[in-house]
């Protein structure tokens, strides 16, 4: 195989950047649709009990909770639901990075890599969504409210380490293992252009 040139792969990933950025930007509330989908699905399976339902807008998704707001009082016999507003955008931008490295390696089936790349990282975006609103109704709301979802401390802290793992490794990580393991023909081809660059002349 013919070795690669990797500042010339670096330089079109660079000039993909700006706009696939723009193309997902202006396509959230089309991206985020399946999404919400999925979102509604996971909460409806896994956290019936504090999850009343799941209402898309734009690229943001709000989860409608049964957890009550303030406590009931004569005044206010029924009391308000907890809802939390989760911006789908913040836990897909990995899809923009993923499209412009497909974009930039030039290789066979780039469609093909582009549909299945969404369709990987959908659930990886979801996680994130899920776990922010598991991560808001247990910690950023009054511990009234949040007591009604009945989190013990180790629930508690395997919601922290969701989150966490959500917002900050995901966004990133999921996209480049994704492309690395449907490129790595590309990617030997840096290898080759290598050992063919250090090789002595004859």
């Amino acid at each position: 195989m013919r070795g690669t040139s990797l500042g010339g792969f670096v330089l079109r990933v660079v000039a993909w950047l700006p706009p696939a950025f723009v193309v997902w930007y202006l396509a959230g509330p089309l991206f985020a649709f399946p999404i919400g989908l999925l979102t509604r699905g996971v909460t409806r399976l896994g956290f019936a009990d504090i999850v009343q339902s799941v209402e898309q807008q734009g690229h943001l998704i709000t989860i409608i909770s049964t957890l009550k707001a303030t406590l009931a009082t004569t005044e206010n016999p029924a009391g308000g639901v907890v809802s939390v507003e989760l911006n789908a955008l913040l836990y897909s931008f990995g899809f923009p990075m993923l499209v412009a490295l497909i974009l930039a390696a030039r290789q066979p089936h780039v469609l093909r890599k582009l549909v299945l790349g969404y369709v990987v990282l959908a659930p990886f975006v979801t996680w994130g969504l899920v776990a922010e609103f598991l991560k808001r109704v247990t910690f950023d709301i009054a511990p009234s409210a949040a007591a009604q979802a009945g989190f013990g401390p180790l629930q508690r802290e395997a919601i922290a380490f969701a989150y966490q793992f959500g917002a900050l490794i995901l966004p990133t990580v999921a996209p480049a293992v994704f492309w690395v393991l449907t490129h790595r023909r590309f990617l030997e081809g840096f290898a080759g252009g290598e050992a063919a660059a250090q090789k002595p002349s004859q």
